[in-house]
């Protein structure tokens, strides 16, 4: 680490690579979710930390929507090939080709939700007993309500009104036959935080989080970008604008926003100035008040 390195991200880090290494101790089957952003590629970099001159103990997993952006996947590859990781893929057409989900009526319907049956499907055919995932208490408030360590109980489920205490950094990771459980190493930091410590530490990103010409067709306040996948409603047309992506998911409802932010300085000076949050393009998150908590509660990451 840099000696400038700022004491705030030392300490963010040195805790998150605590609680990875207590994932490992506790649990026997750990994976760890990968979703081709950011923040799962902060996590990667944290777990090869963590673990370094040995390889990360944790197997990748990629819930697959079949509705990515191409350079999401083209960077999950080349990622995983250069750590030597595993990679498993659940597939979430693969769920309702076996009736397992069913596709949303109406246009371009976002699969988005969809993902929670196919991840449950994925970590009980890998009999995992912990995920580590890259969610933060500041994306959203059902995301603050998150321990390090969160239970899950045999369906998956998620009772936010009943978590484990975690005191003096005492993690409880008992768990009954059937049950899981997620950890979020990364709980604590911002958004700010994580560019900052990408800068710092030279970590790789995808072209998407950076100011590229792209066609856009704006709908309900959301930028969402031109593919196979988004189709124009009447009355709508593509309008190509210099663009960049905060997060990175299903193509159908991740919103981009207009930026000319082509570095990562750019890009913190950028966050630091915004007024909405990195998930505000997230047309999903829009559905209802509580959407992301009630996803949760099913099983969502």
């Amino acid at each position: 680490m840099p000696k400038d390195f700022h004491p705030h991200l030392r300490h963010l880090e040195s805790e998150s690579i605590f609680v990875m290494r207590e994932v490992a101790a506790q649990f026997e089957r750990p994976v760890l979710l990968f979703s081709g952003g950011k923040d799962s590629i902060l996590m990667v970099h944290l777990a090869r930390k963590a673990f370094a001159p040995a390889r990360v103990p944790f197997a990748l997993v990629h819930i697959d929507t079949g509705h990515n952006f191409p350079e999401t996947l083209e960077f999950r590859d080349r990622l995983v090939a250069e750590v030597g990781a595993t990679l498993h893929v659940g597939s979430v057409q693969a769920s309702i080709d076996a009736g397992r989900v069913h596709e949303e009526a109406g246009p371009n319907p976002s699969r988005n939700g969809l993902q929670t049956v196919t991840l449950l499907d994925t970590l009980a055919e890998l009999k995992a007993d912990v995920a580590l995932g890259g969610g933060r208490r500041d994306e959203e408030k059902a995301r603050a309500k998150e321990r390090f360590f969160s239970h899950r109980d045999r369906f998956g489920q998620w009772d936010p009104k009943n978590q484990r205490p975690e005191l003096w950094n005492l993690f409880n990771g008992r768990r009954n036959p059937g049950e899981h459980f997620r950890a979020f190493p990364i709980s604590n930091w911002t958004e700010m935080d994580v560019w900052q410590y990408i800068a710092a530490e030279g970590v790789a990103m995808p072209s998407l989080y950076f100011a590229h010409r792209r066609e856009v067709v704006e709908r309900d306040g959301v930028l969402l970008a031109r593919s196979e996948f988004n189709t124009l409603l009447d009355g709508e047309q593509w309008d190509e604008r210099t663009i960049r992506f905060r997060t990175i998911g299903d193509a159908t409802c991740t919103g981009a926003t207009e930026s000319t932010a082509s570095s990562l300085e750019e890009i913190i000076a950028e966050v630091a100035a915004s007024r909405v949050t990195e998930r505000g393009g997230r047309s999903d998150d829009k559905r209802t008040e509580a959407a992301m908590e009630d996803r949760k509660k099913v099983g969502y990451f």
